[in-house]
């Protein structure tokens, strides 16, 4: 009742004080002590933070102070000075401006986030694993330990057994080695499995004999033909040897794993995922599996790009929706470098900005292709990956090299099955087109 008589007695201002005074939050403020890179005289953010909350807890008293002031003089019906009020509202303005500040403050401090909190590569969590740093943290680590990774990432040796370069004191970061980037493994449906092979049926063709049929007359028959299949599962893996020591230089570690252990699995899964042979260990690929081109009708392809247009069709001819086209990285520069009489490009655009595609498909270029080939296809119908093991990191001392010499040998592996559903679904072919007969 008090504030509702200020109100009416004194135009609303300490009325507003008072009732901003019960409605805003005063607990203790969680501040990071982290340095400030915005400027403020070498302070830290946890520094400059408690300066201002300082300021505002000061104005903030202030505040509070004038208006139970003006709460008990309201009690006894004496009016307010209108210098008091002036001085009520400086003082609520203040506090206003230093509460904005502290906002603005915490909320950067809130953007600037925890580094922990971000994506971390395989080398990273190998490093960042419990049981890794008991095991490397003994004076003379005995046994082995397994951490199993899971995203490609991208490590750095200049001879076999020997990361010497990667041990040194005060290091940066390792600059990141290149990088192929991998695309293919994206293209096709995911799976899993627990056993050593996946058993499937291969769709080898369909006979569609559907037809109008007259009341009590015998019904066509269509044919789907199957057969078994069995995809194994296989293992792609290798190994380093490295000093005994590179398992306390976390940073040297962690480059070992991203920029050669994972990556160097991701790279053959992908040349094994496109071109594998189905020979001995090999996965049998999409390549291998893929139907072989031949330009349906009388069409004729003149050039390389028509030749990827006649593909396409094929797939879709033989009721599969095409979904891309898999092209070398230099016959795709070859198609967008194309020119019209006029010297106008016909597909490629140097200043934009768009994915590549033809016809509506996206194009994926990467040199796991071998050049002046393709492939289109329904990648998601005809074709399944099934992860037996998730990429695995393994370190051990247990050798007696490693032992005499003081290393470590640090292994990466993963193991998968390939199934490819649907051959005619695949179409893979030469993109030049055959010389004309000679006369």
């Amino acid at each position: 009742m008090a504030g509702h008589r200020m109100a009416a007695v004194y135009g609303g201002s300490i009325a507003f004080v008072a009732a901003t005074m019960a409605m805003m939050p005063f607990g203790p403020r969680i501040v990071f002590d982290a340095p400030d890179r915005s400027g403020g005289g070498g302070k830290s953010a946890a520094e400059l933070a408690a300066e201002v909350r300082k300021d505002f807890e000061t104005k903030h008293d202030k505040v509070k102070e004038i208006a139970e002031k003006a709460l008990a003089e309201a009690e006894k019906g004496v009016p307010l000075a209108g210098t008091a009020k002036e001085l009520a509202d400086q003082a609520l303005l203040g506090m206003n401006e230093a509460k904005a500040r502290l906002d603005e403050l915490e909320q950067k401090m809130a953007r600037r986030g925890n580094p922990s909190d971000s994506a971390q590569t395989a080398g990273q969590r190998f490093v960042e694993d419990d049981g890794f740093k008991t095991f490397a943290g003994q004076t003379r680590p005995r046994g082995r330990h397994i951490v199993e990774v899971k995203d490609i990432s991208s490590l750095t040796t200049d001879a076999a057994g020997s990361v010497g370069t990667l041990v040194q004191p005060d290091r940066v970061a390792p600059v990141d080695l290149p990088r192929r980037r991998m695309t293919i493994r994206a293209l096709i449906a995911p799976g899993n499995t627990t056993s050593n092979s996946v058993e499937y049926d291969k769709e080898k063709g369909f006979t569609n004999n559907a037809a109008p049929v007259a009341e009590g007359a015998q019904k066509p028959q269509s044919e789907i033909q199957y057969e078994e299949a069995t995809a194994p599962v296989r293992t792609i893996a290798h190994w380093m040897r490295a000093s005994v020591q590179i398992l306390a230089d976390a940073p040297g570690l962690r480059s070992m794993i991203d920029n050669r252990l994972r990556y160097g699995l991701a790279y053959i899964e992908e040349v094994q995922i496109l071109n594998g042979s189905g020979v001995g260990q090999n996965l049998s690929g999409l390549v291998t599996e893929a139907t072989t081109f031949a330009a349906p009708g009388a069409l004729v392809a003149d050039q390389k790009i028509d030749t990827v247009r006649l593909g396409m069709l094929q797939v879709a001819l033989a009721e599969y929706p095409p979904n891309g086209v898999v092209l070398n990285p230099i016959d795709w520069a070859f198609i967008e470098m194309m020119k019209d009489e006029h010297g106008r490009y016909l597909i490629g655009n140097p200043q934009g900005t768009l994915n590549p595609t033809l016809w509506g498909l996206p194009v994926i270029a990467t040199q796991a292709m071998a050049q002046d080939k393709f492939l289109a296809g329904a990648f998601d119908l005809a074709a399944q990956i099934f992860d037996r093991q998730d990429a695995t990191v393994e370190v051990s001392t247990e050798d007696q090299d490693n032992f005499v010499k003081n290393k470590v040998t640090i292994r990466a592996e993963e193991r998968l099955a390939l199934a490819i559903y649907r051959p005619e679904a695949l179409v893979y072919g030469d993109l030049t087109p055959p010389a004309p007969p000679t006369p």
